[in-house]
């Protein structure tokens, strides 16, 4: 087994996930909250692929709302004219990291390939996620979710890997 370096960057996007997760009163932090993360951007590559398509903080919120507003109306919650309630901010950053942040990570490493795991390798791990909120966030916000991870090939002076 390889042993992945993970640096302070990442570690600075999991604990700005952790912000995002706690003001949504999430339980746990999961691939959404690590894209608004990377979106917010300390990390110049991340951010310059994602702005790239058109995503910068609010617009990775406004995709994720659409998500969850589409996925209401799947279930059948069909009058959303009323305003949702904002959610309650958690008393405190959650610790666990959720299933698809995990998965997330896991490409991300493997995007990595033996290099020190940057923000950006994370970036190419959520983007790759074939089903879950992200995937259909980016959908109905129209983005190509490869457009993004040949942005961070660029970015990083590499052919996208599959």
């Amino acid at each position: 087994m390889v042993a992945i370096k993970i640096g302070k960057h990442i570690t600075a996007v999991l604990e700005r996930g952790r912000e995002e997760a706690r003001a949504e009163g999430a339980g746990t932090v999961e691939a959404a909250h690590l894209l608004l993360a990377l979106a917010a951007g300390e990390n110049a590559a991340a951010c310059r692929a994602l702005a790239g398509a058109g995503l910068d903080h609010e617009a990775v919120r406004a995709a994720l709302r659409r998500e969850f507003e589409h996925s209401l109306r799947a279930v059948g919650v069909t009058d959303l004219t009323r305003q949702l309630p904002p959610p309650s901010p958690a008393p405190r950053r959650p610790a666990q990291i959720g299933a698809s942040a995990k998965l997330a990570i896991e490409r991300g490493v493997r995007a990595a390939a033996r290099a020190e795991f940057l923000p950006a390798h994370l970036l190419v791990g959520i983007v790759r996620a074939e089903a879950g909120t992200v995937p259909r966030a980016l959908r109905l916000a129209g983005i190509d979710p490869a457009d993004i991870e040949r942005r961070v090939a660029a970015e990083l002076g590499a052919e996208p890997a599959r």
